[in-house]
């Protein structure tokens, strides 16, 4: 298992330099600059900004530079962002978005399991309707859609929660936000669970179970649970990867301080070591969470092991 984990890291590598080097050279083929803006600086102050940053320098030399930084752990120093650097930024941020979406993810992997196995168990009755109903509501509805809804429902209407805004993680500010991404990936997961589990339901195996006489729920949490999960374990790195990327929307609906503010700022302002620093975060939390996935994934069924 060590030595599959070390491949896999090995094998990241080559991944992140690519996405690195091509986010890179989009982000300086774009028009304008960090420095452009209604105010026009004089040349004098701009020609000092960019020696700063090393913007006068060949392309060249300021991707090799900027990879020397990363090698270090600094992302470097935020362009518009007057005395923070890409770091303090990333770290202010991180741990918004990581309780939004981590949080929302546990909540959904618990009730989508949940609903899909009952669904399952009760194939075509009133509970499995009402299950898929909503998993199809949750796939019909965007976020941007589902968000405002929420909002208007529970901000305006009842009152019981604000309608955005943020302090310190104080519980009813991060309720609305997760509600969001739990219906949105129950309706994945609680699919995938109840597909899953018909199927592992009609297998050999748990036929030889059930004439052997044991209860349904033996049959159910022994024999049929553990491989009816599989499917599910390999949606956890998607769906974590898709929490990330919804928080652009989570975040501006919701006015957050979180990654999604800072991306929208950062490709609004021409930032460009604010953008590739979230770029490279990002790739590297989606390289980590897919071998952490193959992991338990390897452990549910010994046969992937080989």
């Amino acid at each position: 298992m060590w030595s599959y984990t070390f491949r896999r890291v090995l094998a990241a590598l080559p991944t992140l330099l690519a996405v690195i080097t091509v986010c890179y050279l989009l982000l300086h083929a774009t028009p304008g600059g960090p420095f452009d803006a209604e105010r026009k600086v004089s040349a004098a102050v701009l020609a000092n900004l960019q020696a700063k940053y090393h913007l006068d320098e060949p392309l060249w030399k300021q991707y090799l530079l900027y990879l020397g930084s990363l090698l270090h752990g600094d992302l470097g120093a935020s362009f518009r962002y007057e005395d923070w650097s890409v770091n303090q930024l990333v770290a202010k941020a991180l741990p918004i978005s990581a309780a939004i979406g981590g949080g929302a993810l546990l909540i959904a992997l618990v009730l989508g399991v949940t609903l899909g196995t009952i669904a399952a168990l009760r194939q075509n009755s009133v509970v499995d309707y009402t299950v898929m109903l909503f998993s199809n509501l949750g796939h019909a509805f965007p976020s941007f859609v589902i968000g405002p809804v929420l909002i208007l429902i529970f901000a305006l209407w009842l009152r019981w929660f604000p309608a955005g805004g943020w302090d310190n993680f104080a519980p009813r500010y991060m309720v609305l936000p997760m509600v969001m991404l739990v219906f949105i990936n129950v309706a994945t997961i609680g699919r995938v669970m109840r597909g899953s589990l018909i199927e592992v339901m009609h297998g050999n195996f748990i036929r030889t179970a059930r004439a052997k006489g044991l209860p349904t729920h033996v049959v159910v949490l022994r024999h049929a649970l553990k491989p009816a999960l599989l499917p599910v374990v390999s949606l956890i790195g998607p769906l974590a990867i898709s929490s990330i990327t919804s928080a652009v929307v989570t975040e501006s609906v919701f006015s957050l301080p979180g990654l999604g503010k800072l991306i929208v700022n950062g490709a609004g302002n021409r930032d460009y070591t604010l953008v590739l620093g979230l770029v490279v975060l990002m790739t590297v939390v989606a390289v980590s969470f897919n071998l952490l996935v193959d992991l338990p994934y390897a452990a549910l069924d010994p046969k992937i092991r080989y």
